[in-house]
């Protein structure tokens, strides 16, 4: 239900605070004085497109703030689809300034306006706004006629077979469906496993032949490296000639001190030089660059990177690729009987799920039937006397099962006429704003404690009505009113006296501009209001009448409760 409303530099309003009753809440108050203005706002912060009109002149900005409380298992799956916090309380903000940019935020997290009507849908329908209009949707009629009909079993035994149906065809897809299908597949796995098998990939490979390949490409430079290092250790007047003359120095001196351990490490020296040396040749002549080793190399890294880009990005993916493909192949191989007793299940399923769709769309028809009499009949006492409503059930056949899903196969349209010999036609297209009011209001009639939306706004519903049948719908707003938030905008006394909280909105000038004043009414009060609303003043009879009004109200309230 909505707890409260802020308005602030909304149309005529700078500032307010409304806090709503659990139960009937009626607005009155003169045309002109600002009652559209309350049910602009609630449209505005339920979702509905920024006007930069609606913000008060001289101001740069206007915001309206809503908090509701909320059924928190019917709306957990909303939030959890918004990704906003689970919480039984809503606290939503809107802004708008002058240059068309504004704000939404919901508990105090960014939202886009899609995101909040997805949200507000579910928490309030406006009466004369579409965007809101929960009765004009078909998903929303059909899920309307299931909670009348008490569908759940026949939904949930739908529900189960489609989910087993899922899962046939599941398995029936990954051995290959068809076998055709099956074939075709198994020859491209039997051609990519020949291909990898053909290749023999291994790890490493790749790593020691680019190895090679920077060696054969660079053989020029490894030579010339090569001869350097023996050139300059073994050749005449080198290195090794060089250790060797100190070393033979040494030698000369030897009788003269300790000096064997310097020998010995120019010794050492010496072997190690010349072993380098020696080694360098040989690794020179060992070189011998064969073009057609090198061109090997190169396409077998091409090979690899060829593989390496079809089958995964590297050689071990490749390889788990083959695997992969063996098992498959495999299965496709041995498929043939798994298929067919797969095929049977799911004949054997679209047997017993249309069957279950057709016994989900009688439980619907017993409940169409009984529903669209009683709405009719309710129709006739809100003075819409030739009244046909009517629910149409779209034919299927079995042809039709692929469509199938949790809601079944069914698919309705609401009918309506409000004219004696006029045809009926989609509720959508040809109820009025008034009647469409009252045809809600018949339907909350009959809904009771089932539904779902938390406060139904109704827009002048009483436009055009009076008498016996003002009557007949300020008794039906109370019954509703039990179970379901009303906020009605009425000009009717016989409507307003059955408020739980009336609220009367004013116009009035003060320091050369003109405001829009929202107060709640008092006891007292309530009757100086009824009286306007009857068209009489403080000393006449209608102060008997509203009076009158108001206690028949009570009493009617406390024999329903009792």
């Amino acid at each position: 239900m909505l707890r409260s409303l802020y308005l602030k530099n909304i149309a005529l309003v700078d500032e307010a605070e409304i806090v709503f009753s659990e139960g009937l809440n009626v607005l009155s108050g003169e045309t002109g004085a600002g009652k559209s203005v309350i049910l602009d706002s609630i449209d505005f912060v339920l979702g509905a497109k920024a006007d930069k009109g609606m913000i008060r002149s001289g101001q740069s900005e206007c915001s309206v703030r809503a908090e509701f409380t909320c059924d928190l298992e019917l709306l957990r799956p909303v939030l959890e689809e918004l990704d906003l916090e689970e919480s039984d309380s809503l606290l939503i903000v809107r802004r708008l300034n002058t240059e068309g940019r504004g704000s939404l935020k919901v508990n105090g997290c960014p939202i886009t306006a899609t995101m909040l009507r997805k949200l507000t849908s579910q928490l309030v329908d406006v009466h004369g706004q579409s965007e809101h209009f929960f009765l004009l949707k078909e998903a929303n009629q059909l899920r309307l006629l299931d909670q009348i009909a008490g569908t759940e079993g026949e939904r949930a035994e739908v529900a189960s077979l489609l989910k087993e149906r899922r899962t046939y065809a599941e398995k029936l897809s990954s051995l290959g469906g068809d076998e055709g299908e099956r074939e075709r597949r198994a020859d491209i796995l039997r051609f990519q496993i020949d291909e990898l098998e053909n290749a023999a990939l291994k790890e490493g490979e790749e790593e020691e032949l680019t190895a090679l390949r920077t060696k054969y490409q660079n053989a020029e430079k490894i030579l010339s490296g090569l001869k350097t290092i023996r050139d300059a250790l073994l050749s005449d007047g080198g290195a090794a000639d060089c250790v060797n003359l100190a070393h033979r120095g040494l030698i000369s001196i030897e009788k003269y001190g300790d000096y064997a351990a310097l020998s010995e490490r120019l010794e050492n020296a010496l072997a190690e030089i010349e072993d380098i040396g020696e080694t360098a040749e040989s690794l020179a002549e060992e070189l011998d660059i064969d073009e057609r080793e090198a061109e090997r190399v190169e396409n077998r890294l091409d090979e690899i990177r060829s593989l390496k880009k079809k089958y995964g990005g590297s050689v071990e993916e490749a390889l788990g690729f083959l695997a992969r493909a063996k098992e498959e192949l495999q299965l496709l191989e041995n498929s043939a009987e798994e298929c067919e007793k797969l095929k049977v299940l799911l004949e054997n399923n679209a047997k017993k799920l249309y069957s279950a769709c057709e016994t989900l769309t009688k439980k619907r028809k017993e409940g169409a039937e009984g529903f669209t009499r009683r709405v009719t009949e309710e129709l006739r006492t809100l003075n819409i006397p030739s009244a046909r409503f009517e629910i149409a059930f779209e034919l299927y056949s079995e042809e039709d099962l692929p469509r199938a899903n949790a809601e079944g196969l069914d698919r309705v349209k609401f009918l309506f006429s409000a004219n004696a010999g006029e045809p009926v036609k989609e509720l959508g297209k040809i109820i009025s704003g008034g009647e469409m009011s009252r045809f809600m209001l018949a339907v909350k009639a009959q809904l009771s404690s089932i539904g779902t939306i938390g406060t139904y706004i109704f827009d002048e519903i009483d436009a055009g009505i009076g008498g016996k049948t003002a009557r007949v719908v300020a008794e039906k707003f109370a019954d509703i009113a039990k179970t379901t938030q009303i906020i009605a905008v009425s000009h009717l006394a016989q409507i307003a006296a059955f408020a739980d909280r009336q609220f009367l909105i004013e116009k009035k000038e003060e320091g050369g501009r003109t405001y829009s004043r929202i107060r709640a009414l008092e006891e007292e009060e309530r009757t100086e209001e009824l009286v306007r609303l009857l068209g009489g003043d403080k000393g006449s009879s209608a102060v008997l009448h509203a009076n009158e009004l108001l206690n028949n109200a009570r009493a009617y309230k406390r024999a329903d409760a009792s």
